[in-house]
């Protein structure tokens, strides 16, 4: 059964300019679908025509009359002194609605009992149970601890919050109403980790349609199983996840591409063959000019095609300044406290040359504040922190400012980072500032943009430690790769705050995750620590399972057995630690093909020797 059904649908808010210029496509039932195209293209607006928020110009949309939508972008207006508790509470106002009237219908019956009533009661109670009435309490509660909506949050009122909390509950009371089809318009971008996980989870077991917009690449691989792009302003199909979205481009550029260069040789061919034959009809042959006329059309048909056109990549590199010492920096014993607001204490670590650590957790948790101490910009309450005597250091706040807002984008760079005119020209020009967007004042610039233009300035410094907050924040998947590909090269010391898990899996090679007032430092990929997160979980369920199991004279008799497991615990970890240094190893001498068999060799025994140390705990732990 077909959802959503859109055809030949133009949209345009400029005379001239058609936004959506005969898109078509449908959405079966239980679909999950990527909504994909770079800002600007029609994606919001496609969504605002599917509420029925805005109207087209030409086409038709079909939308199942008896299903309910949902859109996360579109926030309710709610009467004056609603909390979050009555919105939520407001998404199910169906079983409110019916527990009602069984109290009214219990009391009736008290008092003058009939036929009628009992049926309507009995009726009214079967649907209370089928549809969750028993545990509504307990869903509302899991939905908002989910997605990170506190007891506190919940008592204050509606009108308060800030526009990243009121998507939050939005998205709450959407998946309380039980929508039957979801328009999820940017949904993590107000979401930390542990919600997004959440959200993908819920999803991964929703049986409603879904589409989505999405600049998270991770969320999109996880949630969507096809993927429409918007390109110039119709519709290209791709049947698979983000991944296969990426490569499945890649594969048909390159497929036109091909025949476009095909195309050329042949023109290039049949241009020689009609000229030669022109020349020969008019040594006598008048046949010959119509095999050339025939030339020529097809000439012309072969001409129509255009090249096709690849996305601009950006073509820019740090300036990289070499690091001489042991330490980029060093932290002893640090910690940070707000009044009540208590961040993290005892925080130690040792940052050598060239590492990349993504600094990870709950919003909050004391990240940001971790990056203005090495930026010193803050101070710790206790504690030191030192930087290395050579570094020379690049910061990007989440929130970019400028010596002055009112300053144009060209007058910015030539005032703040003193280049000369042509240079300022060809360094925005790399970054996607042309033409006369140069001349826009920087504090008309959007939230990405001016992060955009701020790791532009910094391009042209020398650095040997770049710390970067949230620098994928508010921006679409292709300048994400932008940022990416200027980094993909710089090989100094690089740490980063984000929640964008494609990007910390591509580049961080330790992680700092901020939990509960302390910090877990693990040297390796975030893919890693995330099987090495899965294994405690197991040892700690293990645990505590066993501890359930035993009476207080077997636990004593066990004491010498805990000894044991926790040897083994410790051979592990130390297993592991070895296994990510072969790891980084093999990367640095991935061309040293004699080397690399060593390795390998060593990372085989070690395997080995680890699989033998899990299956030893596991024997101990039964």
């Amino acid at each position: 059964m077909t959802d959503i059904s859109v055809n030949s649908l133009v949209k345009s808010f400029e005379i001239g300019s058609n936004i959506l210029d005969g898109l078509s496509f449908s959405v079966d039932s239980g679909e999950h679908v990527g909504i994909l195209g770079p800002n600007g293209c029609g994606k919001t607006t496609l969504f605002r025509i599917l509420t029925g928020d805005i109207g087209f110009d030409a086409g038709s949309v079909s939308v199942v009359p008896s299903k309910r939508m949902g859109l996360i972008s579109q926030i309710p207006s709610y009467p004056e002194g609603y909390t979050v508790e009555d919105v939520l509470r407001g998404a199910q106002k169906r079983l409110y609605d019916i527990s009602g009237r069984l109290d009214e219908l219990s009391t009736e019956m008290e008092t003058v009992p009939s036929r009628k009533l009992i049926d309507e009661y009995d009726r009214l109670l079967d649907d209370f149970r089928r549809l969750g009435g028993y545990e509504m309490d307990n869903e509302r509660s899991r939905v908002a601890n989910g997605l990170d909506i506190p007891e506190a949050m919940r008592a204050q009122l509606f009108d308060t919050l800030s526009g990243g909390e009121k998507t939050r509950v939005n998205l709450a009371r959407l998946i309380l109403e039980d929508t039957d089809i979801l328009l999820l318009d940017e949904p993590t971008n107000h979401l930390d980790m542990h919600a997004t996980e959440w959200l993908e989870e819920y999803l991964s077991h929703f049986g409603g349609t879904v589409l989505t917009v999405s600049h998270d690449r991770y969320f999109l691989d996880r949630v969507v199983k096809r993927c429409i792009e918007i390109v110039d302003g119709k519709a290209e199909f791709y049947s698979g996840n983000y991944s296969f979205f990426v490569a499945e481009r890649q594969r048909r550029f390159d497929e036109k591409l091909k025949q476009y260069e095909k195309d050329q040789a042949k023109i290039e061919q049949l241009t020689r063959a009609a000229e030669q034959m022109h020349l020969w009809a008019f040594m006598g042959n008048d046949k010959l000019h119509k095999r050339a006329f025939s030339m020529e059309k097809r000439i012309e048909r072969l001409s129509a095609s255009e090249k096709p056109k690849e996305a601009r990549k950006l073509d820019v590199r740090f300036r990289q300044k070499g690091f001489f010492g042991d330490e980029v920096a060093s932290a002893e014993n640090i910690s940070k406290s707000y009044g009540d607001k208590h961040l993290f204490s005892g925080l130690s670590f040792t940052v050598t040359g060239g590492e990349r650590i993504a600094v990870i957790g709950d919003n909050g948790t004391g990240k940001t504040t971790l990056m203005k101490m090495l930026n010193n910009e803050e101070q710790p309450d206790t504690g030191l922190i030192r930087l290395g005597p050579s570094v020379r250091k690049a910061y990007l706040p989440q929130i970019v400012r400028f010596d002055d807002m009112s300053r144009s984008l060209y007058d910015t760079m030539i005032y703040e980072c003193k280049a000369q005119p042509q240079q300022a020209r060809d360094r925005l020009a790399a970054f996607g500032f042309r033409g006369e967007d140069v001349f826009i004042p920087a504090g008309a610039l959007s939230g990405g943009e001016r992060s955009r233009l701020k790791l532009c300035m910094l391009m042209g410094s020398e650095i040997n430690l770049l710390m970067l907050d949230e620098p994928t924040n508010h921006l679409d998947i292709a300048s994400r790769e932008w940022i990416e590909s200027a980094l993909s090269d710089y090989s100094e010391t690089l740490i980063f705050v984000s929640h964008d898990r494609f990007f910390i899996d591509r580049f961080a090679t330790r992680i700092w995750d901020f939990r509960e007032g302390k910090v877990i430092d693990f040297r390796g990929t975030y893919s890693e620590y995330g099987e090495w997160k899965d294994r405690q979980e197991v040892f700690t369920r293990n645990a505590v399972r066993q501890q359930k199991k035993e009476t207080p004279q077997k636990r004593e008799a066990h004491r010498g057995n805990d000894r044991a497991i926790e040897k083994t615990e410790r051979e592990i970890e130390k297993a592991e630690s070895r296994l990510a240094l072969l790891e980084k190893e093999a990367e640095e001498f991935a061309s040293d093909y004699q080397k690399l068999m060593e390795i390998e060799s060593s990372k085989a025994s070690l395997q080995t020797e680890l699989d033998a140390l899990y299956e030893k705990w596991e024997a101990l732990s039964s």
